[in-house]
């Protein structure tokens, strides 16, 4: 989940706007191509940041909350979206691809260790990475924490953050027959998927609105969202949705913690959270012994909520003192 707004209110709290000193397009197979960049100190500590959705992107102000003098700032974007092709593309596109893209990049960028940092699916992307490949997270920094459960997922396709906002989630289920709106996440797949470019892009656009509308704790309702980032963001994080997160068991991140044994992070927390509440960065905080939590008062979701911003911000500086390996 997640597509990140980027409020002025927040520019506070951010380090100045930097350029990439270099930027490629990775051929990863299966027919994939992502867009990676570099900015910052290329002798700096690595960090890799893992964008929300699927199917966000990656945007300049995710290079903003690191000290470019001292980190080596690595942003790509994830399989079918952002400037990786093809776009919308559900094709060899699960987890399993994207924590496999993930190593491919370090390894191509010759990096040992990284700072793992990442927000909704990006947290969640975070946690099955460190799982896979715990000797190369050096420290995980989570946002939003969302961790694929169906029980989060009925919580914000089911009627649960409906019930806040009534009005909004009225436009998002009334497209939908009646007699299908038992399964929001399938009729909507129908949808988007359907071949036909109108509907799949009308319905790409209820989709992210829906999603937009909460992502801060002052909702500002629907606006028009670009249709070819709305199409790449539906249809991925429908794709993924549909499928379980390509988990093989329903609270897998959880149980599978062991896993990741000495591995440590931070987790920063909207306390107003519509998209991602609360209680699931509390149940990860209270498993994974590694961890602190930072909960963020008067903040919902998105990563520009200036609580949100300013603690992030604040973990990255922090962390320059921790003695994290240089590769």
């Amino acid at each position: 989940m997640d597509k990140s707004h980027e409020q002025k209110s927040a520019a506070a709290f951010l380090y100045p706007p930097i350029e990439p000193y270099e930027r490629r397009v990775l051929d990863v197979g299966q027919g994939h191509s992502v867009y990676i960049e570099e900015s910052g100190n290329p002798a700096g500590v690595p960090v890799v940041v893992l964008h929300g959705g699927p199917g966000g992107g990656s945007s300049p102000m995710m290079r903003r909350f690191f000290d470019p003098a001292h980190y080596r700032i690595v942003l790509f974007d994830q399989r079918g979206c952002g400037r990786s092709r093809p776009h919308a593309s559900v094709e060899a596109n699960t987890t399993q691809h994207l924590i496999a893209d993930i190593e491919v990049i370090r390894q191509a960028l010759g990096i040992g260790r990284w700072i793992v940092f990442g927000g909704s699916w990006g947290a969640t992307l975070a946690l099955a990475y460190a799982q896979a490949h715990p000797s190369r997270a050096a420290w995980l920094v989570l946002r939003g924490v969302f961790t694929g459960t169906q029980a989060e997922l009925d919580w914000f396709y089911g009627g649960g953050a409906g019930r806040f906002y009534p009005e909004l989630w009225s436009r998002f289920v009334d497209a939908i027959p009646v007699d299908e709106r038992d399964n929001l996440i399938g009729a909507y797949h129908k949808r988007l998927f359907s071949g036909v470019f109108a509907q799949e892009s009308r319905f790409a656009r209820l989709w992210s609105d829906w999603e937009n509308a909460l992502a801060t704790v002052e909702t500002r309702g629907f606006f028009e969202t670009p249709v070819d980032y709305a199409r790449a963001f539906a249809r991925l994080e429908n794709h993924y949705f549909t499928n379980a997160c390509f988990f093989e068991r329903d609270g897998q991140l959880l149980a599978d913690l062991w896993r990741m044994s000495g591995v440590r992070g931070t987790i920063v927390q909207g306390q107003l959270d519509m998209i991602c509440p609360p209680v699931t960065a509390w149940g990860l905080h209270r498993k994974w012994t590694g961890s602190t939590l930072r909960m963020v008062p008067m903040a919902g979701h998105a990563l520009s909520e200036p609580g949100i911003t300013s603690e992030l911000v604040s973990v990255m500086d922090g962390l320059k003192s921790a003695g994290l390996l240089r590769d």
